[in-house]
């Protein structure tokens, strides 16, 4: 799902796996996502890649399961 953001063209859709623990109805759900929006290519890009990288709160050698992907909003 894309939500309605006209200003901001440039996004980073994130979900959850299937047969991820978090789909379940009492925690996320199975259709759980979130998208970021950022006014130009070149902040996305930046944003994706360092959401690419080792989060600093987890421990070293946690995985988050998220699955990452760049989108556009169409004009």
């Amino acid at each position: 799902m894309i939500t309605d953001m006209p200003e901001k063209r440039y996004g980073i859709m994130v979900q959850i796996p299937e047969n991820d623990p978090m789909s379940a109805p009492h925690l996320l759900g199975e259709n759980w996502s979130r998208t970021r929006w950022y006014d130009t290519e070149a902040a996305r890009d930046l944003a994706f890649d360092d959401m690419l990288s080792q989060p600093r709160n987890y421990r070293i050698g946690d995985i988050p399961s998220i699955r990452l992907s760049k989108i556009a909003s169409d004009d």
